[in-house]
């Protein structure tokens, strides 16, 4: 399961104990109100390990791509014909600003990265 399955599963799992939490709190059960307290509390813990992890596994993937010999912002006409440039250009890696991976390197337009000049 990839880290994004995970964490949907793992909102899933907060919201269906919430749910009940309140259902709980509703009928004044103490014991099931503490024990889905600390479901939450280990869930929400879970979910925070997951989050970090994907952002240390962002964080290396742009430090790789920033570490390529070349990268430009490409232009319209390079980014309407995409197939055609990662096909004249090997290795090529395209990084789109509004992706998770472009928000963390921080770029601000669609941008190339590549071990040679193109």
């Amino acid at each position: 399961m990839n880290l994004k399955q995970e964490l949907q599963t793992l909102n899933d799992k907060l919201d269906k104990f919430r749910r009940k939490l309140a259902a709980a709190e509703q009928r004044g059960d103490t014991a099931v109100m503490m024990q889905f307290k600390k479901e939450i509390a280990a869930v929400t813990k879970r979910i925070n390990n997951v989050k970090n992890q994907q952002t240390r596994q962002l964080s290396k993937e742009g430090g790789q791509l920033k570490s390529l010999a070349f990268k430009r912002e490409l232009t319209k006409a390079e980014q309407a014909d995409m197939g055609k440039l990662k096909k004249s250009v090997k290795g090529l890696v395209v990084v789109h600003p509004l992706t998770a991976l472009g928000r963390e390197m921080g770029i601000k337009a669609v941008t190339g990265f590549a071990p040679a000049k193109f």
